[in-house]
């Protein structure tokens, strides 16, 4: 229960929900009660009259009773029912208290999550699989939930029923009281029992189907690989498999469950013999009246649903404290990352790398080694190397999705720790080695960074990335909707799209990381002169892998391992003979041999 503590803000801010809840439960729980003491009074009623008629036989008098016995039989039957109806009124009530008050706390969790999964940093993401994520934020949420809402309200509804209807019984006659309730604890047992096994078999259906789920997501996603690879039967017989694991499970359970309720109803059977046969026998004693069977008759079959709550309500708390400690391990995770305070939004784009180190904690690789370097405003810097040396990590770092673990990174002169990120990263258009664009309209993927964006807008950005004309020849243009992570577009379309979603921005520093990669040479130069118009006293920064890319860069950055081997203009480099000059060399054998 330790772990549900973190629930008790909750319980505290909807406490005007919970104290009328637990009211309308007492309440709907005496409605419950007195008519079974109604029921016993009618029963004494139909045993007496049926003798007084038998009496009247013969006599003219024997129509006037039985017009008295239907009488109260009516009077007594109403009574009943209007006992029913307003307990079943303040039954609504509760549930309207207590069900909507878990619905609320439901809410206010979810955003409390998301919220904070907003605010933990990039490593956070790569150490954590987005299943995982999703699954606390939803499928735990909703058991916790379940605690919150049905497990309290019928904890309370239980012990106040009990109270109610063990009180009743016991004012009535102890002895039959006591024996009434002498198969209700092996019941709890059996009921406490059969819910681990329920749960248990339950918990194996929920694995068994998010490894289903997983398995079809994947396979979806990844359509165009079996189709190349012509591997649908192997995945259908794969599929076959998970699903006749999943059915496996579901049987288990389903036999489980059969056996429950005829057990059940069978430990309820005997308690209500229990209660005829010891009833009748205080009957003949005359301790108690026929209607006293009757009523603890119809107790005991009130008990059964509480009880029967009971192990159901303990398998909830047990579900959701696990659920609430999966949930707390990430709430209690602080961001690698804290935003500064120092506003800056008219930066002039000034970067400075003082002897700058980083190493990725998941995997112990040390991505940037002693780096130092000056990029001022308005700069055009390129940034290539060899696979792994640390291009895309630089850019990260500059975003400040990381921070370094040595040296020290400035914007404007200022440290980038103490920036205020928001207002940084509002004036930094960044488009990733790795495209991703959302299941919407291409129009709202380019207005993604901005809140109020017009028309004519989009499509300048979409012409300054040269993916204006493929947009246009869509049917839909830029309404067209894309599908899951853009696969709707090729993989230039997309690069082009992303990079449009940054230029709109009208950035202060702009950020390629090596996204031009899918785009022909023509596109390229289209792109790239585009960006010296829209960047122009604006700093450029591109990382890129083909030479022809980045030879007008005002500065280029060739860093090998970690580190900045050489920097320098293109002729610079190309007469320091070293590695810019053997990448270049390579490249231009390739084009030779592409050409023959």
């Amino acid at each position: 229960m330790k772990h549900l503590r973190f629930l008790n803000k909750y319980f505290y801010k909807y406490k005007w929900w919970i104290v009328p809840g637990v009211f309308f439960v007492i309440i709907s729980n005496i409605f419950a009660v007195i008519p079974a003491q109604v029921i016993g009074h009618a029963f004494n009623l139909i045993t007496e009259n049926i003798q007084i008629y038998s009496l009247f036989n013969g006599f003219e008098r024997q129509q006037i009773i039985y017009d008295i016995f239907s009488y109260s039989l009516f009077y007594f039957g109403g009574i009943v029912l209007f006992l029913y109806l307003i307990r079943g009124l303040f039954l609504f009530f509760m549930r309207q208290t207590l069900i909507l008050m878990s619905r609320h706390i439901e809410f206010d969790m979810k955003n409390e999550i998301y919220a904070h999964y907003q605010d933990l940093s990039l490593g956070f993401y790569r150490r954590n699989n987005t299943g995982d994520l999703m699954n606390r934020a939803t499928e735990d949420v909703n058991r916790v939930r379940m605690y919150v809402g049905p497990a309290i309200m019928y904890a309370i509804n239980t012990a106040v029923l009990f109270l109610l209807i063990i009180t009743s019984m016991y004012s009535v006659n102890a002895r039959l009281a006591t024996y009434c309730l002498l198969p209700l604890p092996v019941l709890v047992i059996i009921i406490y029992f059969v819910n681990t096994q329920i749960n248990n078999k339950s918990e194996q259906i929920q694995e068994q189907l998010s490894r289903l789920s997983s398995f079809v997501q994947e396979r979806f996603s990844g359509i165009r690989v079996i189709k190349s690879y012509v591997r649908e039967d192997y995945t259908r017989k794969v599929f076959a498999q998970e699903s006749e694991d999943y059915k496996g499970n579901a049987m288990n359970l389903v036999k489980v469950q059969a056996l429950f309720y005829p057990t059940m109803l069978l430990l309820v059977g005997l308690s209500t013999i229990l209660t005829v046969y010891i009833g009748g026998e205080q009957v003949l004693n005359g301790f108690i009246t026929p209607g006293n069977i009757a009523e603890f008759i119809v107790y005991v079959n009130q008990l059964t649903f509480p009880v029967t709550m009971l192990g159901w309500v303990t398998t909830l708390i047990q579900r959701a404290s696990a659920s609430q400690k999966r949930i707390n391990e990430f709430l209690e995770l602080k961001s690698d990352i804290i935003s500064g305070s120092l506003p800056l939004k008219n930066f002039a784009g000034n970067i400075s790398f003082d002897h700058v180190s980083f190493t990725y904690q998941d995997t112990g690789i040390e991505a940037i080694k002693d780096v130092s370097f000056e990029i001022e405003a308005g700069q055009f810097v390129a940034i290539i190397g060899r696979t792994g040396s640390g291009k895309s990590t630089l850019a990260n770092l500059i975003m400040r999705m990381y921070d370094t673990h040595g040296g020290l990174i400035s914007i404007d002169g200022k440290p980038l720790p103490s920036i205020d990120l928001n207002t940084f990263r509002s004036g930094v258009g960044f488009v990733p080695q790795e495209v991703f664009l959302f299941s919407d309209t291409i129009k709202n993927n380019i207005a993604f960074g901005l809140d109020e964006v017009t028309d004519a807008e989009i499509e300048t950005a979409a012409r300054n990335a040269a993916v204006y004309h493929n947009i246009i020849d869509f049917e839909l243009k830029f309404e067209t909707m894309l599908g899951e992570r853009g696969i709707t577009l090729s993989g230039g379309q997309k690069q082009r799209v992303s990079i449009a979603r940054a230029l709109i921005k009208e950035p202060k520093i702009l950020i390629f990381d090596d996204c031009l990669s899918a785009v022909d040479t023509r596109t390229e130069e289209e792109i790239l002169n585009n960006l010296g118009r829209i960047m122009k006293w604006k700093t450029s920064i591109l990382i890129a892998h083909r030479i022809s890319t980045i030879k007008k860069a005002d500065k280029i950055l060739v860093l090998d391992q970690g580190s900045i081997a050489e920097q320098g203009t293109h002729d610079e480099l190309i007469n320091l003979h070293g590695i810019y000059e053997e990448m270049y060399l390579n490249q231009l054998l390739e084009e030779e041999n592409k050409s023959l």
